[in-house]
């Protein structure tokens, strides 16, 4: 009998496991798709903003199976999906709908590495589109609802020795709940897409030690030139310290400590450097849990000192201020879907590409629509130097829209189930991304979209995170709370409402279509607020819209969002194709008139 290596068994089982797996249908594709390997898939770290050396990675093929609402815990599969691509993508390898009257299984198996033996394991999901219910070896561990941020469960003492089962059962209603679903419907057309349900990013394990950090809260003061590190644990002992120490390089700047589960406040160097689009500096940290004497849990972070405010100017009109001077912020709106993994970027290569161009053009600003991204995308904005103003997810029925007038009619009725839910999820969304420096305005509603008791929703994002601006309500029904006044007008730049005494930004306008052939996701079915047929007249239109700002700017408008980064599905209104094969416009000539007016405030 022939032998064979160890080396040559494993390649030989991942070749076959690969060969179980393939994209399913034939829409287009990014380049990245062709890259990805089903037995490493996504294997960068998940949560740099708090990184411990030690994880799991637990995607990869999983066993799914698709059962009407209510069934039990499946005994057979309909196959294998890649996680963690939503199961109606295509880099799923299913490309399957699911629908409110059915649920989504998947069951895989995994081991505990023997080295963690004295710790706790605790499972993470990145995201889960929307309600989950876990089990390890059959017991529950936890649920979630939500679709946008991360959670995790405490899985010790469900394990075992050797393999372990991890069963997860997700339901998504779509359009037909009342949950924050982004631009997701049941049956997409126009300017609403296809649906994504279950698992859309990373499942990881992590050992950490019985008394552990469980998030941090970051918070820097260029005024009092602090720091301001807030370390959340899983123990309220007492006897805990928390030593931060802050690293420019290999070189300790600064330090600071505290006991009694105080937060740290750590003074700056008087040279501190600030983060800005065109220097985004960031210090390392390194944070240190002791019990009593003795160092227990230790993570690594980082941190930028900038400032976001509001400031009229010499003229009287309320400007937008970076770091206490005038910036104009001039981005695109980035909706985050891809044709191949829909909510899901195939590699982390291509999540940092969509960024890395929008840098290219000229732009200092990324207005995130109604999506939140996984923890990798706003670490490279804050690598980058990308202002990011972060929507929450519409959801749920809105009231009559009046964009052009002070709102002075009723606000929608959700159900107390559904405004409890809304809370929940905005509330989370802004803990999940709070000490990412990149983050700099809150986006509650959009145009009308489920928006209800603006006064009271925005007054609470002020209280609970002074820190940040907070647009109300983007192109939507206008109130005189928070800090902007958010324009909505397609195609051409437009200032019809002005305010004294908050900022007023052009929240989107452009939306210049051009269909490309062989990029499309359908041939035949393509639209954009004003279509062309060529790159150089898209162009022109783009730079004359870009002209035609340039003097709404001097008399009144703080910030602009042109859309949009990518085309997505049928909207050919993208500055590049949806598979991001091709720029369709003129890149040096948008990039010149985007960084003239991002300098157009400078003083």
């Amino acid at each position: 009998m022939r032998r064979i290596s160890f080396l040559s068994f494993v390649l030989i089982v991942s070749l076959a496991v690969s060969a179980q797996w393939k994209p399913a249908g034939d829409k287009i594709k990014t380049k990245w798709a062709s890259q990805i390997d089903v037995n490493n898939v996504l294997p960068v770290y998940p949560r740099p903003i708090m990184e411990r050396s030690e994880w799991q990675n637990l995607n990869g093929l999983w066993n799914y199976a698709v059962r009407p609402v209510g069934k039990q815990t499946p005994t057979s599969f309909d196959g294998q999906i890649l996680v963690p691509f939503a199961i109606e993508s295509s880099l799923s390898g299913v490309q399957k709908k699911v629908g409110k009257e059915n649920e989504l299984w998947y069951v895989r198996e995994f081991s505990v590495p023997a080295k963690w033996k004295n710790n706790a394991i605790l499972l993470h999901f990145g995201a889960v589109d929307w309600k989950t219910e876990v089990w390890v070896n059959d017991i529950l561990v936890g649920t979630h609802t939500g679709g946008y941020t991360p959670f995790t469960f405490d899985i010790t003492l469900a394990l075992k020795s050797g393999q372990n089962k991890l069963t997860v059962k997700v339901w998504d209603p779509t359009n037909d709940g009342y949950q924050p679903r982004g631009k997701q419907v049941n049956k997409p057309e126009g300017i609403w897409y296809t649906s994504v349900t279950g698992i859309w990013q990373t499942v990881w394990l992590e050992p950490v030690p019985k008394q552990y950090i469980e998030n941090l809260r970051i918070t820097p003061d260029i005024d009092k030139n602090t720091l301001t590190v807030n370390a959340l644990t899983n123990s309220e002992r007492n006897n805990q310290k928390l030593v931060v120490k802050v690293m420019d390089g290999s070189r300790q700047v600064a330090i600071g400590q505290s006991i009694n589960n105080l937060p740290v406040e750590i003074a700056m160097p008087e040279n501190v450097k600030l983060w800005s689009p065109d220097d985004p500096f960031l210090y390392d940290l390194e944070i240190t849990l002791f019990d009593g004497t003795t160092p227990v849990d230790k993570v690594k972070s980082y941190a930028a000192m900038r400032k976001y405010s509001t400031k009229r100017d010499s003229r009287g009109i309320v400007r937008l201020q970076l770091n206490n001077k005038d910036l104009f912020q001039f981005g695109p709106l980035d909706q985050g879907w891809w044709p191949d993994g829909l909510y899901t970027a195939p590699t982390d290569e291509a999540l940092k590409y969509d960024i890395q161009k929008t840098k290219d053009f000229g732009f200092n600003m990324i207005r995130k629509h109604v999506k939140v991204e996984p923890a990798r995308w706003y670490t490279h904005c804050d690598r980058l130097g990308m202002i990011v103003w972060q929507d929450m997810p519409s959801g749920d029925r809105g009231p009559g829209w009046n964009s052009r007038d002070y709102f002075k009619g009723p606000e929608s009725m959700r159900t107390a189930e559904s405004e409890a839910n809304y809370r929940k999820e905005w509330k989370e969304i802004i803990d999940y991304l709070y000490s990412n420096p990149s983050v700099g305005v809150w986006v509650p509603f959009n145009e009308a979209w489920g928006q209800f008791k603006t006064k009271e929703i925005v007054e609470w994002t002020k209280q609970y995170d002074p820190s940040r601006l907070v647009n109300p309500a983007s192109g939507g029904n206008h109130y005189p709370v928070g800090d902007i006044l958010d324009l909505h007008n397609y195609p051409q730049p437009d200032l019809y409402l002005y305010d004294a005494q908050r900022a007023t930004v052009l929240g989107e306008y452009g939306g210049i279509g051009l269909a490309l052939k062989d990029h499309l996701w359908e041939p035949n079915r393509n639209w954009g607020y004003v279509q062309f047929d060529n790159s150089k007249d898209v162009t022109d239109e783009y730079v004359k819209f870009a002209e035609m700002l340039k003097p709404l700017i001097l008399h009144g408008f703080s910030a602009a969002v042109y859309t949009q980064t990518t085309d997505v599905e049928v909207e050919v209104n993208g500055l590049m194709t949806y598979d991001r094969a091709v720029v369709k416009m003129d890149e040096p000539r948008i990039r010149k008139v985007n960084q003239e007016i991002c300098r157009i405030l400078d003083k």
